[in-house]
């Protein structure tokens, strides 16, 4: 029988490319924005699966939302990928960070719960919430350390979901990513933001490009082949956490030096440090150890740092 997926937050980057892997998988797709009908979806437009979808209007902080969508969709699969995703931003939002993505997640879990649903459950979570480890590779017995509000909302999400998994018998999981990164990312993200502004400057614009700490250390890796990695996870026996990453660490100067060489610039002569871009608490390095996804989904990462930066500047060159 055809399976039926519902994803919130579809819009966004990972929703995108998971809808178009869950499309290729046979499902029937199902997407749910705060007004479905105002809401533009360009991301799946852009990427030809806008048409393939249905959509539905929820409020992931309003229950009796949630209680509609899922009483209608009847999914077999539920894919949290919404709230507030900007670490940045949280510092400005906490409030709005906190109750998007923590009541958001129990409304979901509840929802399930109340209606006596057989409905797998992925939360997506965040390497935000590990903090700094002293530069130790971070794996599903690390200990949270969040420095964020991001962090701090992602992390209380972790726990709903393992509270629900082991209180109720749900079938729930979270998925830790660690940095995905696209073309489909907005350009508040720096990756973006450093790949879009060296593709202006190599076209012949005059700017710089302004940044903040770019000592900062992360593991970046492909987006698209991320969202596989969430499918895996629901596919498994029993709900379960797993990290995602590649289990590579370059810094963000590296980041930076690797997109400018490959638009044949020197970053050194575009870049300049801004103070106001610096957070008021900050993950100097961010390190991964995916041993557990590897060994048990059989998934790894086939792109690195410098394969993402390739393939996001072919998207604008």
């Amino acid at each position: 029988m055809t399976k039926r997926a519902l994803i919130c937050g579809i819009s966004g980057q990972d929703g995108s490319y998971l809808s178009r892997f869950l499309l290729g998988k046979g499902y029937e797709v199902h997407g749910s924005a705060r007004d479905a009908q105002v809401a533009t979806f360009t991301n799946l437009s852009r990427l030809g699966i806008h048409d393939q979808i249905s959509f539905h209007s929820m409020a992931l902080n309003d229950f009796r939302s949630v209680l509609q969508v899922l009483a209608n969709v009847q999914p077999d699969e539920i894919y949290n990928l919404a709230g507030q995703s900007s670490v940045g931003l949280s510092f400005d939002q906490p409030v709005e960070t906190l109750e998007s993505i923590s009541v958001g997640t129990l409304n979901l879990l509840e929802a399930i719960r109340f209606m006596k649903l057989q409905t797998r459950l992925y939360n997506a979570g965040s390497s935000e919430c590990f903090g700094n480890t002293g530069g130790q590779p971070a794996d599903e017995n690390t200990p949270f350390r969040p420095r964020s509000p991001y962090a701090v909302a992602k992390a209380t999400a972790f726990w709903e979901i393992a509270n629900y998994r082991e209180a109720y018998n749900l079938y729930a999981s979270t998925g830790i990513l660690f940095n995905h990164e696209s073309p489909l990312r907005p350009e508040r993200f720096v990756t973006q933001k450093i790949v879009r502004s060296a593709c202006r400057i190599a076209g012949g614009a005059v700017e710089k490009l302004k940044l903040g700490n770019i000592e900062i250390a992360r593991d970046w890796g492909w987006a698209p082949e991320y969202v596989e990695a969430m499918w895996m996870i629901l596919q498994q026996e029993r709900g379960d956490d797993f990290v995602i990453a590649t289990g590579e660490t370059n810094r963000l100067e590296d980041f930076v030096a690797e997109v400018f060489r490959c638009v044949g610039l020197d970053w050194r002569d575009h870049v300049e440090s801004d103070a106001s871009l610096l957070r008021p608490s900050e993950i100097m390095v961010s390190r991964a150890n995916p041993e557990k996804s590897a060994r048990i989904l059989g998934w790894q990462a086939n792109y690195g740092m410098k394969d993402v930066v390739r393939m996001m500047i072919e998207e604008f060159m």
